[in-house]
């Protein structure tokens, strides 16, 4: 989840941006690259998306809907959505998508051994730079450790409702965009 008009973020960069991280933050957060979706990655981020997201919800057969997401990621590229990867070598280790023209962040996943190292880190920052006035999105409500996150993030909660497709109950959250974050 490619953007019609050029970014920046589409050259690869180091995460986190910090010139001189300290050895504890190299142990903490290796150095990924943020790329632009190739096709080569897509076996990768379906296998990272299933792992994942089977650690985090166990109880919904996530292997049955390697399709809908093929799909689902398809259908994100044909209407302009970026997708990233953040690669660790050439080893995808997570992905964001983010529709630069309204700020939906449809899908931000991580392997689950990139838990904690910062690579959703560099996934979110990819996106506040792909959306610089905003970003919206849905997580589930069960999904406590996501809604952590993006709390930490500067993300605020703006509503609940239910997944369309599971019916569990969902919160909406949002970032303000850069100009929110000048405001004390």
């Amino acid at each position: 989840m490619s953007a019609s008009s050029p970014d920046p973020s589409a050259r690869p960069s180091a995460a986190p941006d910090d010139p001189a991280p300290s050895v504890v933050a190299r142990e903490r957060a290796p150095a990924v690259a943020i790329v632009p979706l190739a096709a080569e990655h897509l076996s990768a981020l379906v296998d990272l998306w299933v792992a994942s997201w089977a650690k985090t919800m166990s109880e919904i057969d996530f292997e049955a809907r390697r399709p809908w997401l093929v799909e689902h990621i398809g259908r994100l590229e044909a209407d302009g959505v970026a997708i990233r990867v953040a690669l660790d070598g050439s080893v995808p280790m997570g992905f964001v998508t983010v529709d630069p023209d309204d700020g939906h962040l449809d899908q931000l996943c991580v392997a689950p051994d990139g838990w904690g190292k910062g690579v959703a880190e560099a996934l979110v920052d990819t996106a506040r730079r792909l959306s610089p006035a905003g970003l919206h999105l849905a997580v589930n409500a069960d999904n406590r450790r996501a809604i952590r996150f993006y709390q930490r993030q500067g993300f605020v909660e703006t509503g609940r409702g239910s997944n369309s497709r599971s019916g569990l109950p969902i919160v909406f959250m949002a970032w303000p965009g850069s100009a929110g974050d000048d405001q004390t």
